[in-house]
């Protein structure tokens, strides 16, 4: 496949961050993220938890962010997304959209065929990869990932704020045998947010949260966020 310029479907997320990487890797050219921003906070396509913080990660990647509002009731919300794709391919001229769906067919299904009605490739760079292995190479990476929400069996308030390290990934392997949890926590069984990456410029630190806990689920609210310098380390190039 030639290379193409791609908009990468963002929520902040550590799939969508691995997808921005695994775009460039393949060749191809990021043009722009693109965050949809549910009002619903149980919307079926789009993440919630942490999204007005995007626009950090996105400067902290040097990338252009375009942020498209939408109501986030089911379906609807496709309309929303093909507007702002639409919007992209005349600002960016872009050729694809790349998402980091992993084994949800609901979202994978609904983005090919709105790229289909749109005249665009649509990129699964992380589509089938086992989703274990997913978390041990975010990790190898030097991704920081913290849990921004959870909503399934076998979690509880702890996991708001905590890291994704080698010890959350086992505890997540256990999850999975006792409860059936998704390790890429796929259906919105829980969210991540992406604080560092080697290839941002600037790491995100988070001045103040609240954890938000309602018997059997909960997300993290964060009170203010900023970026901070990295102490002179080296930034990996992805572009």
């Amino acid at each position: 496949m030639k290379p193409l310029k791609v908009a990468v479907l963002f929520s902040g997320g550590k799939d969508s961050t691995l997808a921005v990487l695994k775009t460039v890797s393949l060749g191809h050219r990021v043009s722009a993220l693109l965050t949809v921003k549910p009002a619903n906070p149980e919307s079926w396509m789009f993440h919630h938890p942490c999204i007005d913080l995007t626009p950090l990660q996105s400067q902290a990647m040097g990338l252009p962010l375009h942020i498209q509002a939408t109501s986030g009731r089911k379906e609807e919300e496709l309309q929303d997304l093909r507007r702002a794709l639409e919007f992209l391919k005349k600002k960016y001229r872009i050729e694809a959209v790349a998402s980091g769906a992993v084994e949800s067919q609901y979202q994978k299904s609904r983005i090919e065929k709105i790229c289909k009605e749109t005249g665009l490739i649509s990129l699964n760079p992380l589509w089938g990869r086992d989703p274990l292995k997913l978390l041990e190479e975010v990790l190898s990476l030097g991704f920081e990932i913290v849990f921004t929400a959870v909503a399934a069996e076998g979690f509880d308030e702890s996991w708001l704020n905590r890291r994704l390290d080698e010890e959350a990934v086992r505890d997540l392997k256990i999850l999975n045998k006792k409860f059936g949890v998704h390790p890429s926590l796929e259906g919105g069984e829980g969210e991540t947010f992406v604080k560092d990456t080697p290839f941002f410029a600037r790491k995100v630190e988070f001045c103040g949260v609240e954890k938000v806990w309602r018997g059997y689920w909960g997300y993290l609210k964060v009170k203010e966020a900023k970026l901070i310098d990295k102490s002179g380390k080296r930034r990996a190039a992805i572009a």
